[in-house]
């Protein structure tokens, strides 16, 4: 579930995640209104086949991208001229199981390059000495495979802890590699930890002890977390995981930061990716990875199993934003002209922009688009003396007038309006124009 451009032998992979204080703060869980706007690009569904847990690399002009076992192999390949596809499936590039494992399906590969100029493939099996999924290897002189297993028992397997699975592979800065993983005790009623284990330039010899970077000690996340996937950015380490149960729509793709590769990690606000922050467009986004302004994730399909779904990746001051899924912007938290804050308890986060009631009362937002193009805002709002508007803008440029019908004060509801935003940070602006209405917040999708 880790992507990494290999033109280059050992580049670094990169990943992130949103701090709860950062103005760009995840992605919002908020139903979407009747008659809202369909013009918020969504992401793609570029295999439309199982092709669950994915992990793409690049090597020269080629993408390798690889999968959970399926109708298609113990690890289905496929390969594209570029991230979007299209994409074909190969076939399997590890044909002959590992002597330690037993029968059922191998789950979540993640392929890498040494130095030696080798292929590294990690992946979850089936132990059969201890009943357990846990974690291998296998080496292949191409991305192509085949992939044959560097031993004949589990690379980490701890019985005891529920096993082990979701391996990814992160390179610092320094060179140092590391191996990324979960013990999967939420299948034993033990908690589930994702750790960061250190290893040799091989990638095979495990160096000095494991260290825990996120427990499963969030109610929201349903007691799983899992597919972590690591990203040194500019200022901080972002570490991408999944959480809830996969085969429901509560499964997400979220995110946690810190300043330091050991953390401690403070986990995101929201989550990155949720099925109602896609507004529906994908069930159960999780098994995310990461590259070339791209995140690539899994989603339910309706005729059974998971296909591989692309979107836009964009990083708001080391924060992720995928394109299709909902940002939330507190309008308090604007520069308010002639407006003020006013507490609302019944609000996001309890507090709304007020008394925008005059001709020069404005609320300036700065959102953030990942890619250019047409966006979706949808504007949390009430009002209640009737039918209210606000002149609009973007970026100085006039994108007409947002009109709130009259539904309550205090009944905290949403209108949806499209515009055209820049790639990166933009400034979205909202004015009185005709009688009045409260801004709660402002989600771009």
């Amino acid at each position: 579930m880790r992507h990494r451009r290999l033109a280059c032998v050992g580049v670094v992979a990169a990943l992130g995640a949103l701090l709860s204080a950062s103005p760009a703060v995840g992605t919002s869980t908020t139903a979407p209104e009747e008659g809202v706007s369909t013009a918020a690009v969504a992401p793609r569904l570029a295999i439309d086949d199982d092709f669950p847990d994915p992990d793409v690399i690049e090597v020269g002009d080629t993408y390798h991208a690889y999968s959970t076992s399926s109708r298609h192999g113990r690890v289905p390949h496929a390969t594209a001229p570029g991230p979007d596809g299209p994409w074909t499936i190969r076939g399997d590039v590890l044909p002959e199981k590992p002597a330690w494992a037993g029968s059922g399906g191998f789950w979540a590969p993640d392929v890498s390059p040494r130095a030696d100029g080798r292929y590294l493939m990690y992946f979850t099996g089936p132990d059969t000495a201890s009943g357990r999924m846990c974690l291998g290897a296998a080496l292949a002189d191409g991305p192509e495979g085949p992939f044959t297993a560097t031993s004949d028992r589990p690379l980490v397997c701890d019985a005891g802890e529920g096993g082990d699975i979701d391996p990814s592979s992160f390179v610092d800065e320094d060179g140092t590699r590391y191996l990324l993983y979960k013990n999967d005790g939420n299948a034993i009623g033990q908690p589930t930890v994702i750790w960061l284990q250190r290893v040799e330039a091989d990638g095979l010899t495990l160096v000095g002890p494991r260290t825990e970077l996120l427990r499963n000690n969030l109610p929201s996340e349903d007691g799983v977390i899992e597919a972590p996937v690591l990203v040194k950015r500019a200022s901080q380490y972002v570490l991408f995981y999944s959480a809830g149960v996969y085969s429901t729509p509560n499964y997400q793709t979220s995110y946690a930061v810190s300043s330091s590769l050991t953390g401690p990690y403070t986990r995101a606000y929201r989550p990155l990716m949720t099925t109602g922050s896609l507004d529906g467009a994908v069930s159960g986004p999780g098994g995310a990875d990461i590259g070339d302004g791209r995140i690539f994730f899994h989603g339910a399909l309706p005729a059974g199993g998971r296909g591989l779904y692309v979107a836009d990746l964009g990083w708001d001051n080391d924060y992720p934003v995928v394109r299709g899924s909902r940002v939330r912007h507190e309008a308090e938290r604007g520069t308010l002209s002639n407006a003020s804050v006013r507490e609302a308890p019944g609000a996001s986060q309890g507090a709304v922009a007020a008394g925008i009631d005059h001709a020069d009362s404005a609320v300036d937002i700065r959102v953030f688009a990942a890619s250019a193009g047409t966006h979706t805002l949808h504007i949390g709002y009430a009002a209640g003396y009737g039918e209210a508007q606000h002149a609009l803008s973007v970026n100085g440029v006039s994108a007409g007038a947002v009109t709130y019908p009259d539904r309550g004060w205090e009944n905290w509801t949403e209108v949806a309006v499209d515009v055209e935003l820049n790639a990166g940070a933009n400034t979205v602006r909202l004015g009185h124009l005709s009688r009045w209405a409260e801004l709660d917040y402002v989600e771009v999708s």
